[in-house]
C-alpha cells in the first residue's frame, strides 16, 4: 500500500506540469501563435503547459519545451498540410479526419518528461510524440530535424491511411502495403531476422508491426522524395534501413511508391518543410 501512495504521488508531481506559469505566453508569428494552456482545456491543463493549434490541430508541450521549437513544429505541421502556403489546406479531407480524430502532437523535452505526462490518461490517444531534444532548426544542422519524421506519421497515419484506405491503409491489401512489400523482397506480417540482398527497405524494429513499417515505408519515401535525406553523411545513418535516400532513387528505384506519392489528386507535399511557414 505504500508503495501505492508513493506512485500516485510521484504521478502527481511529475505529471502535473506548472501550466500557471505560462499563462501569459504569447509567441509566435503573425500566423501561428503559442500561447498557455488554459484550464478550461480540459484534460491538458494538468500536464501542459504551452499550446498551439494548426488548422484545427492541436499542439500541447511541456513548459520545458523551448517556444523556437514548438513554433518550428507547428510550422512544420502548416508546411504539410497547406504545402503551397496560401492560407487554405491542400487537402481539406486529410484536415477534417484528422480534427474528427481528434489527432494532436505531444511535445516534452525528451522520452522521460513525455512518459510521465502520460501516465495518466489525457482524453485521447490519438497523439504522436516529438521531444525538444530532437528538433533541430535547421535540418542537417548539427542532426537531422525529427519534426518531420513524427509529425509525418500523424499526418499519414491518421489522415491519408483513413481517408484512402484502399491506397494508404497500413494493412496488407493497400497499394501502399503492395509497394512495401516489394521494396522489402516479400511480404513479412512481422520483422524478419534478415532481409533479402534485393531490399532497399529494412527496417528492423521487431517492436514495429505491420502497419508501423507502412507508416515508417511511408516517410521514408516521402521525405527522400522531398529531399530531407539527402544532406551530407545522411545515407551512411541511415543505408541499414533506407537505402533510397533521393529523389531520383525513389523514381528509379521504387516506382510503385513514386507513384502514389507524387500523384497530384492526393496532394501530398512537393516541397520539403523549413519551419518557416509563411515567413519566406
Amino acid at each position: 500500500m505504500r508503495n501505492l501512495y508513493l506512485f500516485i504521488l510521484f504521478l502527481c508531481f511529475s505529471c502535473q506540469d506548472n501550466y500557471e506559469n505560462c499563462l501569459d505566453l504569447e509567441y509566435g508569428t503573425e500566423y501561428i501563435k503559442i500561447t498557455g494552456v488554459s484550464e478550461s482545456d480540459k484534460n491538458y491543463f494538468k500536464y501542459f503547459c504551452k499550446t498551439t493549434e494548426v488548422f484545427g490541430i492541436k499542439i500541447y508541450a511541456t513548459e520545458n519545451v523551448e517556444n523556437e521549437k514548438v513554433l518550428h513544429a507547428a510550422s512544420i505541421l502548416a508546411e504539410y498540410l497547406d504545402n503551397d502556403e496560401d492560407g487554405t489546406a491542400d487537402n481539406q479531407r486529410i484536415v477534417n479526419r484528422l480534427i474528427d480524430k481528434k489527432a494532436w502532437l505531444l511535445m516534452a523535452m525528451n522520452e522521460e518528461e513525455s512518459s510521465a505526462a502520460i501516465r495518466i490518461p489525457i482524453g485521447n490517444s490519438a497523439f504522436l510524440e516529438l521531444y525538444d531534444e530532437e528538433v533541430s532548426i535547421i535540418n542537417g544542422n548539427p542532426r537531422f530535424d525529427a519534426s518531420l519524421e513524427e509529425i509525418l506519421h500523424l499526418i499519414t497515419q491518421r489522415g491519408y491511411a483513413e481517408v484512402y484506405p484502399n491506397k494508404f491503409g497500413e494493412n496488407k491489401n493497400s497499394e501502399i502495403a503492395k509497394a512495401m512489400d516489394e521494396a522489402r523482397g516479400g511480404y513479412f506480417k512481422n520483422v524478419p531476422n534478415s532481409y533479402p540482398s534485393s531490399a532497399w527497405y529494412t527496417y528492423d524494429d521487431k517492436t514495429c508491426n505491420y502497419s508501423c513499417q507502412i507508416t515508417e515505408y511511408t516517410y521514408w519515401a516521402l521525405t527522400s522524395i522531398l529531399g530531407a535525406q539527402e544532406f551530407p553523411g545522411r545515407l551512411e545513418e541511415i543505408q541499414h534501413e533506407w537505402r533510397l535516400n533521393t529523389k531520383e532513387k525513389v523514381k528509379n528505384g521504387d516506382q510503385l511508391v513514386y507513384s502514389l506519392l507524387t500523384d497530384p489528386k492526393f496532394k501530398f507535399p512537393t516541397n520539403l518543410p523549413n519551419g518557416r511557414y509563411r515567413l519566406d
